[in-house]
């Protein structure tokens, strides 16, 4: 087989469907709705589809995340949209090949960036993802990679922020897509062009309201609001 001919792009309008129904059916946690600013991405060699992505806003709350960045809480606000979460990665029936995952998302990655200044009017400088220890050993993160940075608290997200029940610890992976993804996400002023204009893109006013939501229902101090990765 040769990966080479593969190719990763979005999934057209017209395909989200037969997205979604393979996700569901194939995906350990099935189909994840879109939140937020949100691509999903297909995988495809010779002709047909091998593997399916999706890349959605980023985690509210890491801890581990916020010191490997180095972030002020103050700027979180504006930057979060810069960081996009791999919460979906999947290898379609019959094709768990050898090298196969690890093609994939090197594609996936190389396009990611351009593709957020397509589709939202900004570049996503960073990517990140989380991997359940008992299921999987992040092989191909680490394979492509993705530097482990530690361990979530076990908390999931809901419509307004995050819930108090403590599950199962996540394994973190992150991924700069540029050499100075570091200096863009902690520097005390963001540079316009990683700022996303007006009427850029269609999601801009739905994310903005979640994060604002978050935001207001976690100002109490900034101890209460990073306790719970």
């Amino acid at each position: 087989m040769r990966l080479e001919k593969m190719i990763v792009r979005p999934v057209l309008k017209t395909e989200e469907t037969h997205y979604r129904d393979l996700m569901q059916k194939h995906h350990y946690l099935g189909f994840v709705p879109k939140m937020g600013n949100t691509i999903w991405y297909v995988a495809i060699l010779d002709e047909q589809w091998v593997s399916l992505l999706g890349f959605s806003v980023s985690a509210l709350k890491c801890k581990a995340c916020d010191k490997w960045i180095g972030w002020q809480y103050r700027h979180q606000y504006e930057r979060l949209k810069l960081i996009a979460n791999n919460n979906r990665f999947l290898i379609l029936p019959n094709w768990h090949i050898k090298n196969l995952a690890s093609k994939a998302i090197s594609l996936c990655l190389k396009r990611l960036a351009d593709d957020g200044m397509k589709f939202f009017g900004y570049k996503i400088v960073m990517v990140e993802t989380f991997v359940d220890p008992k299921l999987f050993s992040g092989t191909v993160y680490k394979a492509s990679n993705w530097i482990y940075i530690g361990r979530t608290r076990g908390s999931s997200r809901k419509n307004d922020g995050y819930t108090k029940t403590i599950g199962n610890s996540k394994m973190i992976f992150v991924k700069p897509l540029c050499k100075d993804a570091h200096r863009i996400l902690s520097q005390p002023f963001l540079e316009n062009h990683y700022k996303a204009s007006e009427g850029e893109y269609e999601n801009k006013s739905r994310s903005n309201a979640f994060i604002t939501r978050f935001f207001q229902n976690d100002h109490r101090s900034l101890s209460a609001a990073r306790q719970m990765s």
